[in-house]
């Protein structure tokens, strides 16, 4: 039966909210490391920032997706996340110290950490008549579209004489028409649910082996893979030739550009051959680290579109594969469980990345190829 028309237009209804949060938030975080360190912030406290971001994002989602489930409030939770998610990046323009800079940082990582996994609930639904890998695919490529065109419009507004402070404030225009997107979509589709048939309760309480075997692959990469913040302080720290304060945001709009075209062929791909996709990108993204941190801008283009082979993977069909896995009752749990246990990886790389740059940059590109090449060893062993 082909995929109902409803279920796709779902999908992409969600992609512009998606679309529009990433152009105001990865927008911010093109320049946020830069940012700190212009306010006086050290690599030690850029790299806590951005993996303290993480853990938020990422920890909370285990009381929320559990709370999705047995409310059943996936709609409310998540407006209220993407309200939380979008309205703090404006007011980074008038801020003039670090600490208060990096707490609004951190408040927009709570946000994402509350929509994030009732959102994914709602998107599951749709893409079990799509495809997985496509629906989640897809998604992601729209996410990515926002997170290219984010940093464009800090770069314009830097170019223009504006800014950092200028870069923030010209964020709030996309966050306001996300918002106004969310609304419509719940007020036109009240039930996602209903694109997925129900299927039959689950013979065990307990979350599949599988998932917990998949859980502990993507752990290690996760933990292996460096945040922009840390690799745009030190194009900024070195001053690597073209990594002005424009460069830098166009730099991770390459990354996210890449990203886009990935998680669709990535998605594409898992659809036909399952996990092994997975493996692959994984494999390619480990080589990101060695270039993004050589000191020259040019190896870190190159590093970069690795970065956002790996990011594209991740954000997609990462998603997917946990989708397949779990029933749709338990699905809310699933999803925050995976996803803090990722954030929580991710946090303890970041922070030990952090300290390594402060005192190895050797020791951190080491340790960012080796977790992921664990990761990879992992996923293989799984399939």
């Amino acid at each position: 039966m082909p995929p109902s028309p409803s279920a796709l237009h779902f999908i992409l209804l969600l992609g512009i909210v998606s679309l529009c949060a990433d152009a105001t938030y990865e927008g911010a975080r093109s320049i946020s490391g830069a940012f700190l360190g212009s306010l006086g912030a050290s690599g030690t406290v850029v790299g806590l920032v951005a993996g303290g971001g993480e853990l938020l994002a990422y920890g909370l989602r285990l009381g929320v997706g559990f709370l999705s489930d047995r409310s059943g409030r996936y709609w409310q939770l998540t407006t209220l996340g993407y309200l939380i998610n979008t309205a703090v990046i404006p007011a980074l323009a008038w801020v003039g110290s670090w600490p208060v800079a990096a707490l609004l940082l951190l408040t927009e990582r709570t946000g994402k950490g509350i929509r994030t996994p009732p959102r994914d609930v709602l998107l599951s639904h749709a893409a079990m008549q799509v495809g997985r890998g496509f629906g989640f695919g897809l998604h992601e490529a729209m996410d990515q579209i926002g997170a290219v065109g984010g940093p464009l419009m800090v770069a314009a507004m830097i170019w223009a004489g504006y800014g950092f402070r200028g870069g923030f404030w010209v964020l709030g225009i996309p966050a306001l028409i996300g918002l106004g997107v969310l609304g419509l979509g719940q007020w036109l589709y009240p039930n996602p649910r209903e694109f997925e048939p129900h299927s039959p309760a689950p013979e065990t309480k307990g979350l599949p082996k599988v998932f917990w075997l998949y859980l502990l692959a993507a752990a290690a990469v996760a933990m292996g893979f460096a945040d922009f913040p840390l690799i745009a302080l030190h194009l900024q720290q070195v001053n690597a030739e073209g990594s002005d304060g424009v460069r830098i945001p166009l730099l991770y709009a390459l990354a996210m550009g890449v990203d886009a075209v990935a998680a669709l062929l990535c998605g594409r791909l898992f659809d036909r051959v399952g996990l092994w996709s997975l493996v692959g990108a994984v494999g390619v993204a480990c080589g990101f680290a060695p270039l993004a941190f050589s000191g020259r801008y040019d190896l870190a283009l190159l590093g970069m579109t690795l970065w956002g082979v790996g990011m594209g993977a991740q954000e997609s069909i990462m998603k997917a594969a946990v989708a397949g896995m779990v029933a749709p009752e338990r699905r809310g749990l699933a999803f925050g469980l995976f996803t803090s246990a990722y954030g929580l990886a991710w946090f303890l790389g970041s922070a030990l990345m952090g300290v390594l740059y402060d005192w190895s940059l050797r020791g951190l590109v080491i340790f960012s190829v080796s977790a992921q090449g664990l990761g990879v060893v992992i996923l293989v062993a799984l399939l």
